[in-house]
């Protein structure tokens, strides 16, 4: 009798489930199966051709800007991940210190300007850094330069600069949740048994917001992997990612079959980047932890 009951617990449970299942293997996995069995097709100008062939991969392996591009997405990438934890732990130690209804009004401040539009923050950059644009007008009124810099835009610097500030909420947040919930007495014993606040920090703290600065990393690092919309608008022609590559096969030369093959060595290449970290770090107590 117990056992019946137990089997209808676990088929309605299993009913709960379905649903996500279901919109997941629509919108999820089915849309990649797509990209995958496209890689193999012929573009042409009447549109795609169902002719199985492995020329789009060729491709790749002939014309050396293809591996120039993902491997300098990959090296932004991790830049912008290093850059975005440098600047997201001071953040999240000192919100996560904090007490009150001063903690509530800084975290509001915090998640503001990410109610905003991506693309309106990215563009904001560009009236900032422009040759007549806030910075430059504060060098020239200060004294700093005679005339406008025209480098702070359309390189791989703005793109960086970018990238961490529409990625920095996805650094902090994890980071100052780990910190947030670990016990405020630990810090206090390691202070009662001698060790100095430096001390303190790197042997309890730090070890104990990892989960958080790991998984932080890995939202920041997969995020940057596929940007678009930030290289675009501030990277010009050398700050330009892999995204962009794979965009303008599917817009301007309308050949559908190459981007698909160049999105499927993208997702391979992020998808072997994860599986290395995870054989150094376990991904499950990240995501559960972090």
């Amino acid at each position: 009798m117990s056992t019946s009951r137990g089997d209808r617990r676990f088929d309605r449970r299993a009913l709960l489930v379905l649903p996500g299942l279901a919109w997941l293997l629509a919108f999820a996995v089915a849309p990649l199966m797509l990209l995958a069995v496209m890689s193999f097709w012929t573009s042409s100008i009447f549109g795609l051709s169902r002719d199985a062939t492995l020329d789009n991969y060729r491709i790749l392996t002939d014309d050396s800007v293809y591996a120039r591009v993902l491997l300098q997405t990959l090296r932004i990438a991790l830049t912008v991940t290093l850059i975005s934890l440098l600047v997201s732990y001071p953040i999240a130690y000192f919100l996560a210190s904090l007490r009150g209804s001063r903690k509530s009004i800084l975290l509001l401040l915090l998640f503001l300007p990410f109610w905003t539009s991506y693309v309106v923050r990215t563009f904001v950059w560009l009236p900032m850094l422009g040759r007549n644009g806030l910075v430059n007008s504060v060098l020239m009124q200060l004294g700093i330069v005679d005339a406008p810099l025209d480098w702070l835009l359309y390189n791989e610097g703005a793109t960086h600069v970018g990238l961490v500030y529409v990625y920095t909420l996805f650094m902090t947040l994890p980071i100052y949740l780990s910190l947030d919930r670990m016990d405020p007495r630990l810090a206090e014993a390691a202070s009662d048994l001698g060790a100095g606040p430096v001390r303190a920090f790197l042997r309890v703290t730090l070890p104990l917001s990892l989960p958080g600065v790991f998984s932080g990393c890995i939202m920041v690092f997969l995020l940057a992997c596929g940007a678009y919309v930030t290289p675009q608008l501030l990277g010009g022609t050398t700050g330009l990612m892999f995204g962009n590559v794979i965009a303008a096969q599917f817009t301007h030369t309308n050949n559908w079959a190459l981007g698909a093959a160049l999105s499927v060595v993208l997702i391979a290449v992020v998808f072997l980047c994860l599986a290395v970290f995870g054989r150094r770090v376990r991904l499950d107590d990240v995501f559960l932890k972090g």
